[in-house]
């Protein structure tokens, strides 16, 4: 019987992410986790009423839509380091930029970035000859080796669990009604969590996943 291509593609891509992610840490060769969230900004349209003791913050149902913005983060695991930028658009040029500051200004000494990123059409090399010149776009597209999730996989990017705790303790506390606003809360919240050295205890590892995750493994008859 010949495996479902789908199912072994699957899980060809989910065992390269979690074998990467049980190597040691090398400063030669970072493994960075990238990935973007849209955020809709929203304005009050009554001013809330402040909380007291014994009776919580109180705010208007209605607001006023002012549009979209995106928070782009990216995050070193074994060393507990994040980067956010939070732009007005998420395009190649976006994703171009952040790469080149991580090649260029994070880790200028890295023979090669590993960057575990999506299926997203922005996330491939092409996007950074569409934004820098050849030259520049050729050294970048030979120090980074794209790792990519599978589909339907992304859960497999630590980055999504520190994207998840950037809306819990940041961006839903309240209404943010522009994209100033929304950049200060991101940087502060970026700026705390690198002081405090916080990462995530990952322990899903590859012999977890042929066992856990065994009906996702294509059947091979002998």
């Amino acid at each position: 019987m010949i495996p479902p291509k789908k199912s072994a593609a699957f899980v060809c891509r989910m065992e390269d992410v979690l074998d990467l992610y049980e190597e040691p840490h090398d400063p030669l060769f970072p493994v960075v986790c990238f990935d973007e969230r849209p955020c809709q900004l929203l304005a009050e349209v009554r001013e809330p009423l402040p909380g007291g003791p014994g009776t919580p913050r109180r705010q208007d149902h209605e607001y006023e839509r002012r549009g979209m913005a995106h928070v782009l983060m990216a995050f070193e695991p074994l060393t507990g380091w994040r980067h956010t930028t939070v732009t007005e658009r998420r395009r190649n040029q976006e994703f171009a930029e952040e790469v080149r500051r991580l090649a260029e200004e994070v880790y200028p000494g890295a023979e090669r970035i590993r960057l575990v990123c999506d299926n997203l059409s922005t996330h491939s090399a092409a996007a950074f000859y569409g934004t820098f010149p050849p030259e520049q776009a050729r050294c970048l597209a030979k120090r980074v080796e794209f790792v990519y999730t599978p589909v339907h996989g992304s859960w497999l990017n630590m980055v999504e669990i520190e994207l998840s705790v950037l809306v819990r303790q940041c961006l839903g506390r309240r209404r943010l009604p522009d994209i100033e606003t929304l950049r200060r809360e991101v940087e502060a919240w970026c700026k705390e969590r690198n002081r405090l050295g916080v990462s995530v205890n990952w322990r899903f590892t590859t012999d977890d996943a042929r066992t856990k995750l065994r009906k996702l493994y294509p059947s091979i008859d002998p």
